[in-house]
């Protein structure tokens, strides 16, 4: 891939000293490779992950240990109201469960009873469980399942952003390559024009042939000259499009110059290029496709979120128990007499807000499914037209090569025929127009042909390894 880059950038950049370009190909595979690695939007699908994985950090978050620290004092006309200490040490755990350290020193005239604490204040070590609403699911236990879970959609997601960006840049370069040929086509019967104009004027002079054979092959010239122009400004805004693809660098586009050209030979190597040379329907397992992989962790998310919902339809059962001691370092002086013991019980009457939830989740989880199954089926059937398209077109350029092979013969025994006497310009034009005409519809099947190979490319969601 270095080596690629390089040359192209070469290629791209260096002139020569007499203001003559070396003329190179650049092929399908080089140009994609080239778009995989530096275009900007290629680099915005790592951004999912990359987002993705800051919600599982976040997630993880409300795992980590706490320290808190509540200090109160009222001072007033030389009065110490009260002197209030607080500090307390929390470890979260997976389930319902926490465990937590605190030390309270409080003094003061006015201090509330219930706060007092010995002089050297009062430590204090237990946990707290939520036993019911709570226990084994909660929103902390639900949000980082689906973190990780959304991890992974994130990398299907990434592949089918990249997959997609890979085709929309071969359709333009197809498009390039399909203006590169037609400019060929009429330039190459430019010539033709140019000396079928010369020897019918230098046929008129001698008196071979009708002034009126010399007006028809100048407007034959003309229309040549004509179509010609309008094929190098196709070529100009397809080289233009094809721009839009290449970069040096994230932050630096490149505009394509003149002396690169598509390849001609691309027929022989897409299949590579994409990487499609062995795909068939058969062999092609929808449960891998990156969009079906996506959906399943969506359902999955959308089964925790449903678990959660159920679970608060759970009444709200939460404990306390706390060892009380003012000598923490004597782990004898932790003992079933001295304590702090909490119980807090909580349940709507109706539930509504929660059977409500729950039943949003469940039409939440079934809408998922059937939207993968309408997928998975539309995938498989897609994928199916498109190998049918592609034996169609197949079928197709073999008779259009057949036809312009044909209407080759039959201009150059036309054109044999002119010049010994025996035909029209007239016809001879007429030939030559129906077989250019064949000529631009064989470019433009092979163009179909090209795009459905990238269809079928986007649509099985295939990755390129190169």
């Amino acid at each position: 891939m270095k080596k690629y880059i390089l040359i192209l950038f070469l290629l791209i950049f260096n002139n020569l000293s007499s203001q003559e370009k070396i003329t190179s190909v650049m092929t399908l595979s080089e140009f994609l490779g080239y778009v995989k690695a530096y275009h900007p939007t290629v680099k915005q699908a790592s951004l999912t992950i990359n987002n993705s994985e800051a919600k599982l950090l976040k997630a993880r978050g409300a795992f980590d240990p706490k320290i808190e620290i509540d200090f109160d004092k009222k001072q007033f006309k030389e009065k110490e109201y009260y002197n209030k200490l607080n500090a307390a040490f929390k470890i979260p755990t997976y389930y319902g469960l926490e465990f937590k350290a605190n030390f309270e020193n409080n003094d003061g005239l006015f201090l509330n009873p219930e706060k007092n604490t010995p002089t050297d204040g009062l430590y204090a070590a237990g946990l707290s469980a939520s036993l019911l609403k709570g226990l084994l699911i909660n929103n902390r236990i639900s949000s980082l399942k689906q973190a990780k879970l959304y991890i992974n959609q994130a990398k299907e997601d990434q592949q089918i952003i990249v997959n997609k960006i890979l085709f929309n840049a071969s359709i333009t370069y197809f498009n390039w390559l399909k203006a590169f040929n037609e400019k060929h086509v009429y330039n190459s019967f430019l010539e033709n024009a140019v000396i079928r104009f010369k020897a019918t004027k230098k046929a008129f002079l001698e008196g071979e042939k009708p002034s009126i054979d010399t007006l028809e092959a100048g407007i034959n010239l003309k229309n040549r000259k004509l179509n010609l122009e309008k094929s190098h400004i196709k070529l100009v805004k397809a080289s233009l499009e094809l721009s839009n693809f290449l970069w040096l660098n994230e932050n630096t586009p490149v505009e394509l110059q003149d002396n690169i050209i598509p390849d001609i030979k691309t027929i022989s190597n897409v299949d590579n290029t994409f990487n499609i040379a062995l795909f068939n329907k058969t062999n092609f397992d929808i449960n891998n496709h990156p969009k079906i992989k996506s959906l399943g962790f969506k359902i999955k998310s959308l089964n925790i979120d449903k678990d959660l919902k159920l679970n608060n339809l759970l009444p709200q059962l939460n404990v306390q128990y706390n060892f009380l001691t003012q000598t923490p370092e004597q782990v004898n002086s932790l003992n079933i007499n001295n304590y702090k013991v909490g119980v807090n019980f909580k349940l709507p009457l109706f539930l509504r807000k929660e059977r409500g939830d729950y039943k949003l989740s469940k039409l939440k989880l079934q809408n998922a499914k059937y939207e993968n199954e309408v997928i998975k089926l539309s995938i498989k059937n897609k994928v199916y037209a498109l190998q049918q398209e592609l034996n169609s077109l197949t079928t197709q350029s073999n008779y259009i090569s057949d036809i312009v092979k044909d209407y080759n013969i039959l201009l150059k025994g036309e054109e044999r025929k002119f010049f010994l006497g025996e035909s029209s310009l007239f016809l001879v034009n007429y030939r030559e127009a129906k077989l250019i005409e064949t000529k631009l519809k064989a470019i433009d099947l092979e163009n179909n042909f090209f795009k459905a190979k990238a269809n079928l490319f986007k649509t099985a969601v295939i990755t390129i390894t190169n």
